[in-house]
């Protein structure tokens, strides 16, 4: 029951008590994170009623950080990540808060940097595509500030993570250029430090295996995830005394980049089989005869950033780990 206040002096404790729900999930509501939508429904009627206003420059002072969040990727280039950072933004923006971008080019220096920008500027939380496994979050989670992983899971339990199902999408992919008739399917992965290209990469090796009955290294290349690795990598593939005559590439970059050397030696799909872990990324690129595994990128941001707010709204349950399905497009692009 309410105590007759409204307006500017009523607090979440009277909102909670009107709504009958607990203060916290009353500030759930308020930061944007996830609660049932009766609550949320109960919520917002009960702080209608009351003509309740949020205080903004309040709750920062209790909590003694801002309403930013920083989101720390590898390549601000890559349209895959472009992508991810708007299903970040978009959920944060709902959610009252705003976002710093900032672009480590895979450096762990320059990501140890960031997190240390976003504890000395008070930021609410960090999401972070790691840049390997040297990434420490150690600073982040010793302050209680929330940090959650990204497209790449960190090697700290403890630590919410958001993902796809990377062995999956490897495996269908090149499952499928075997299925179309090509028989010596190579593998072109990013930095062996990387989780994405090792686990993209074991879906490629088992499906060799179950073809061959061997893993085919030989056919095997780690490159640097960007255009100039893709080429140098399916230039060398090409060199072999015995090439091959299909790759999956684990990602867009890498993927143009064969691309080019492909065209270089008079090759393109359909003759040469190509398969690629998230779509081309320049509009230039011929798709015709590439199949793609479709990533959920703003998915992937999106949930990051649920997860996130939820650990803002006090959330201390254990540490979640979300995993996105993949889609592989049966059809070739056209």
């Amino acid at each position: 029951m309410s105590d007759g206040a409204t307006g500017a002096n009523v607090t979440i404790y009277q909102v909670a008590a009107r709504a009958g729900v607990s203060p916290a999930t009353v500030s759930r509501v308020l930061n944007g994170a996830r609660v049932s939508a009766e609550s949320e429904r109960l919520v917002r009627a009960a702080a209608e009623e009351l003509a309740f206003t949020p205080n903004r420059t309040a709750r920062r002072l209790r909590r003694q950080y801002s309403e930013v969040i920083a989101l720390i990727i590898p390549d601000i280039e890559n349209p895959f990540f472009t992508a991810l950072a708007r299903g970040v933004e978009n959920r944060a923006r709902a959610g009252g808060y705003s976002v710093v971008l900032c672009n480590t080019d895979d450096d762990p220096a320059r990501e140890s940097r960031y997190i240390g920008i976003a504890l000395a500027e008070h930021m609410a939380g960090v999401i972070l595509a790691p840049a390997g496994d040297a990434s420490d979050v150690s600073r982040l989670v010793a302050h209680k500030r929330p940090v959650v992983a990204v497209d790449r899971s960190l090697n700290r339990p403890g630590v919410d993570a958001v993902t796809v199902d990377n062995r999956t999408g490897g495996l269908s992919a090149a499952e499928s250029l075997f299925a179309a008739g090509f028989t010596r399917v190579a593998c072109i992965t990013g930095p062996s430090s990387v989780e994405t290209a090792q686990l993209r990469m074991e879906g490629w090796r088992q499906a060799s295996r179950d073809r061959h009955g061997a893993g085919g290294d030989e056919l095997l290349r780690y490159a640097d995830y960007r255009v100039d690795g893709g080429r140098a990598s399916m230039a060398e593939l090409l060199a072999l005394p015995e090439p091959p005559d299909a790759a999956f590439v684990a990602n867009n970059l890498m993927a143009a980049g064969a691309l080019d050397a492909l065209h270089d030696a008079g090759l393109t799909p359909p003759e040469f089989g190509l398969a690629v872990f998230g779509d081309l990324p320049f509009a230039a690129f011929e798709r015709q005869g590439i199949r793609v595994v479709d990533l959920p990128a703003r998915g992937l941001g999106e949930a990051a950033a649920a997860l996130l707010l939820d650990r803002i709204a006090g959330d201390d349950g254990p540490a979640r780990t979300v995993v996105l399905r993949t889609e592989r497009i049966s059809r070739e692009r056209q």
